[in-house]
């Protein structure tokens, strides 16, 4: 058999490039799904015991934050970048209505806004987790793998600002503990 006669099959698989401002959106968006919800998990918590209510109040909030903050991306990318499309077209005296640059500013809006949207939902699972697998300290585990998340994201912070990671993760633990200690001191649980 002569295996030069045989059909390849290639696949391509287009890479996600991840670029500055999905970075940008992956941590605004992660920050808000976990730190929001988190609150939602501290308050619901200390009102019923019953770890089914905390989950549908959680999983409520995620989808409202997802869906709002990738809505409001959506709205507020599509604001600046048709205003910098009009402003190119100024000097070209020309519209730049289907054109090359009108798609892809389409697409960085669309991007950008899933990007938002899907990162506030994925971070919003963080402290819900707990309480889906454990039956026993959920809040407590949903509080301290929040922070844990956090610490990371300010690593992935520090790494795309091209600062220290340190410095990076301490200040996103210490928004972390600041607002768990809010939400607590302020009687919200």
């Amino acid at each position: 058999m002569n295996y030069k006669s045989i059909p390849k099959f290639r696949f391509k698989f287009k890479r996600l490039k991840l670029k500055a401002e999905h970075g940008r959106y992956i941590i605004l968006g992660s920050i808000d799904g976990i730190l929001a919800i988190l609150g939602v998990v501290i308050g619901t918590s200390h009102v019923a015991e019953d770890p089914a209510i905390v989950i549908n109040a959680a999983l409520g909030g995620a989808v409202a934050l997802a869906l709002t903050n990738g809505v409001g991306s959506y709205l507020a990318e599509s604001a600046v970048e048709f205003g910098k499309l009009a402003e190119l077209e100024k000097p070209l005296l020309r519209s730049l209505n289907r054109t090359k640059i009108e798609e892809e500013t389409k697409k960085k809006i669309w991007s950008d806004s899933i990007f938002h949207g899907g990162s506030s939902f994925c971070g919003s699972l963080v402290p819900i987790l707990p309480f889906l697998l454990l039956d026993e300290y959920s809040l407590e585990v949903a509080v301290v793998l929040s922070i844990a998340v956090l610490s990371i994201l300010g690593v992935y912070s520090g790494k795309l600002a091209k600062q220290s990671m340190i410095k990076h993760s301490v200040r996103m633990v210490g928004l972390g503990i600041m607002i768990v200690t809010a939400v607590t001191v302020l009687g919200l649980e």
